[in-house]
């Protein structure tokens, strides 16, 4: 038996896959290889992990658990959100960024990781003190809480903008797709693995481990997102910024490059659209767990599973927007599926109720993450491909803005818009009919619908008119056709 067939045979099955069975092994390049893009995309992990604590864990621990009232929850949820537009300024200022190391991004990562540190280090004690379980003012707990959920979410915008910045200069424009793909798929990771270890964490319910749990999270997120960042961006010299391309020139303020940006075909529509469907597929993020605990009478580990269903839907979303856009789909006609799937999924949620159905309302989770997810994967490929010159930090941050900011008020509506319809509901205001604990939800999520018929309506001319990114376009095709060359 020859030496070469030994080792065929000792080789693990895994090994001899071919890699099209392998889930994004074609996002990796000669330029970013597999282990490289791996340990770079695990400050997703990281901001996947935080979102599912805030979104999902403690908004059910603080409604059902801590008896803090849903209006001051989706206030203290939404309002770090609401520095969204922070994120442009974030991905500008990193894109001309020179620090003393010589790096552009690092520092920014940096910072943001510091931040959600911080913030989550000291956020279990001021829910705490919030809930009145502790000596101390409830008005502490208040400002605590606001101050934690700031910092943490300033530190996840931060981290979030630099790093997909960053990802992009390394990625060639050829698998920027791919590498989309597989960084929101990362991202989802987190989620579901989050949702899933909270879950379980916190079954039964004890505020000591409530503090372990918060505070766990904040020395992982440490750990990994320095990991990732170690060796990843090139360091540069002084001399190196003064031989930049001239296609740099003209853009040395925030004004000047928003300029350039907006110049783009329908470059406005395409952030009202992602404005418009980000709004519907988020109100209901801070719902579907109280709405599983106060109507369908779900345990705390049962309604944490629902946040991994949903990201897991949307998951699988993105291998599927992957295959698509690897094939040269068109990244608005993905976008405009989603929400064709989040019109299905919402329905099902609103029919789970009266027919007491928990198999349909973990259907409809699973059909708003996978549409979510479409949509996400959809519009930020687009972002990905529509860099001018080297501002990839103003064109990710711009997407992330509209993002996070149509996130914020979705959550901040969506809380108080439930919470006010059902105490109308309880006084009779709507008739015997509709009294029950599930009016306030179903008025959000039929909005939610309204929304998505609006997205369509807004996504038309974009699917209509976007030609499919090819791997020979680049910069230098952006450059031309903004006169920049």
């Amino acid at each position: 038996m020859s030496k070469r067939t030994i080792e065929r045979k000792m080789t693990p099955f895994w090994m001899k896959l071919d890699t099209s069975w392998l889930p994004f092994a074609d996002a990796a390049t000669p330029e970013l290889p597999m282990r490289r893009l791996l340990r770079l995309s695990l400050f997703q992990l990281t901001v996947g992990m935080s979102a599912a604590l805030m979104i999902g864990t403690l908004n059910r621990v603080m409604i059902v658990e801590l008896h803090v009232s849903a209006a001051l929850v989706s206030f203290m949820i939404a309002l770090p959100l609401l520095l969204a537009p922070v994120r442009a300024v974030i991905g500008f200022r990193s894109d001309g960024y020179r620090s003393v190391f010589g790096w552009r991004r690092v520092p920014f990562i940096w910072f943001g990781t510091m931040a959600q540190f911080g913030g989550l280090a000291v956020m279990p004690f001021a829910l705490i003190i919030l809930s009145g379980n502790a000596v101390g003012l409830p008005i502490w707990g208040k400002i605590g809480g606001a101050l934690a959920f700031l910092l943490v979410g300033a530190g996840m915008h931060t981290t979030q903008t630099a790093g997909l910045a960053l990802a992009t200069d390394l990625a060639p424009e050829s698998a920027r797709p791919r590498v989309v793909a597989m960084l929101c798929a990362m991202l989802l990771a987190g989620m579901i693995f989050g949702a899933l270890l909270f879950g379980w964490l916190l079954t039964p319910y004890d505020q000591f481990h409530m503090i372990q749990v918060i505070q766990t999270t904040a020395l992982i997120t440490i750990v990994l997102n320095s990991i990732a960042l170690w060796k990843q961006e090139p360091r540069r010299r002084y001399a190196d910024d003064e031989a930049l391309p001239d296609r740099r020139a003209g853009m040395e303020t925030l004004a000047a490059a928003w300029g350039l940006f907006r110049a783009q075909p329908l470059a406005i529509r395409r952030l009202v659209t992602i404005g418009l469907g980000t709004l519907a597929f988020s109100m209901q993020d801070i719902l579907l767990e109280p709405y599983g605990g106060q109507v369908l009478h779900l345990p705390v580990g049962e309604t944490t599973a629902l946040t991994a269903m949903l990201a897991a839907g949307a998951g699988t979303a993105a291998l599927v927007a992957r295959a698509r856009l690897t094939r040269g789909g068109d990244p608005y006609r993905i976008a405009a599926a989603g929400v064709m799937v989040g019109l299905l999924a919402f329905s099902c949620v609103i029919f789970a109720a009266p027919l007491h159905s928990g198999l349909m309302f973990g259907a409809g989770v699973g059909l708003i993450g996978f549409g979510g997810g479409l949509f996400l994967v959809g519009t930020l490929s687009d972002a990905m491909n529509r860099v001018v010159g080297d501002m990839s930090g103003l064109a990710l941050g711009a997407w992330g803005a509209v993002q996070v900011l149509a996130s914020g008020i979705a959550i901040a509506i969506a809380g108080v818009l439930r919470g006010t319809i059902a105490t109308l509901a309880t006084h009779g205001a709507f008739g015997p009919s509709f009294t029950g604990p599930a009016v306030g939800y179903d008025a959000v999520y039929h909005i939610e619908i309204y929304l998505l018929f609006a997205t369509l309506i807004a996504i038309g001319p974009l699917v209509r008119r976007s030609t499919a990114p090819t791997a020979t376009s680049g910069p230098a095709q952006h450059d031309a056709a903004f006169g920049l060359k």
